[in-house]
């Protein structure tokens, strides 16, 4: 696999965003997103997404420069129609008009439907902890294909229906969960199909509602929720709740669409640390628990305690020095689409690797 500093990768997203229509600004935005996934280890949300969002462009389902309105709101409350523009571009901007609000009112809340797809979702809260408050989002696929069965069944009626949390703290890193309500989150699966790889047991059902280890059988199958084949219970009984949040709540509804046009539903809100305590003291309290956590003796075969979101972290500061490795059937795409824009010798993505 080609290993490529994170800056040409960002570089390469952009131009083939723009190759496809994309303005200038929006390309930035999906790039930098896609590329902050790639640096924190989520590769299933990084530059392999590109190819995609490019083929949703052709087909209509993913606008760009499409509007960005607000149909309902209250000093509180925003309601977002994104007209299937970028999920990075109407999320991230719903994020700020929140985190705005929160800042006169205490607490906002946001909800946001007709979007692509948002990628890594805590990119979003993360915007809210760099304010000095406490962000959370959830988000699931609206009418879109679904991936994941109910607890019991076997077929796919559920999207991975994320949570993302994130609080602000004194320590190196911020401190945030990002996690799929399934077993795994669907890019992860798609992942190791592209590289060959088996996946564990307890994330896939087959057609037959079978356990499986091999990604291809997800085709027909289903992604479990998370907690597998004996809790899953809890993962289904979380995602039923971001269904409501960001598919009823949103009006975005639930089943799938006739047309498979993907589009994220989500419900986010912002809470000002300052309403509660002083965030000075909140931040080294937040850093205090984190470290009495980490300072507990690690188990037999573990390198230690982390704490959420620390790993993400160390991977970023890993990848920012040493690029990040790209399986080659997605640089093979990416070469591909560059050629097909004529811009692949400016971009150096010929035969050399790397």
């Amino acid at each position: 696999m080609p290993v490529i500093p994170a800056d040409r990768l960002k570089t390469i997203a952009e131009a083939l965003l723009v190759g496809a229509g994309v303005p200038a600004e929006e390309a930035a935005t999906v790039a930098r997103h896609c590329i902050g996934a790639n640096l924190a280890g989520h590769d299933s949300h990084g530059i392999i997404q590109i190819p995609g969002y490019i083929d949703r462009i052709k087909a209509g389902h993913i606008v760009p420069g499409a509007p960005w309105e607000i149909v309902q709101e209250s000093p509180t409350t925003t309601v977002v129609d994104g007209h299937w523009g970028f999920g990075y571009v109407a999320n991230e901007r719903a994020m700020r008009l929140t985190i705005d609000k929160a800042r006169q009112v205490n607490v906002a809340a946001t909800t946001v439907f007709r979007q692509g797809h948002i990628g890594r979702l805590a990119s979003y809260p993360l915007m809210a902890a760099e304010a000095g408050m406490i962000g959370l989002i959830t988000a699931d696929s609206g009418r879109s294909p679904k991936s994941v069965a109910p607890f019991g069944g076997r077929e796919a009626r559920l999207g991975t229906n994320p949570i993302s949390i994130a609080v602000p703290s004194d320590l190196d890193g911020p401190l945030f969960i990002d996690m799929a309500t399934s077993a795994v989150a669907m890019g992860k699966v798609k992942l190791a199909a592209a590289r060959g790889e088996a996946i564990p047991q307890g994330w896939v059902v087959d057609s037959e509602g079978a356990l499986t280890t091999d990604p291809q059988k997800l085709s027909g199958g289903a992604l479990l929720p998370l907690g597998g084949p004996g809790e899953g219970y809890k993962g289904y009984g979380l995602a039923v709740m971001v269904e409501i949040l960001c598919g009823l709540l949103t009006g975005l509804g639930f089943g799938v669409e006739p047309t498979g046009r993907h589009n994220d539903g989500c419900f986010m809100a912002v809470f000002k640390v300052d309403a509660f305590r002083p965030l000075a003291e909140f931040r080294r309290e937040v850093g205090d628990l984190a470290r009495y956590l980490k300072a507990t003796p690690p188990s037999e075969g573990s390198g230690g305690v982390l704490y959420p979101g620390e790993i993400e972290h160390r991977r970023e500061r890993e990848r920012r020095a040493q690029g990040v490795a790209i399986e080659d059937a997605t640089w093979a795409k990416l070469q591909a689409l560059a050629e097909g824009y004529g811009i692949a010798d400016a971009l150096d993505m010929g035969a050399r690797r790397g």
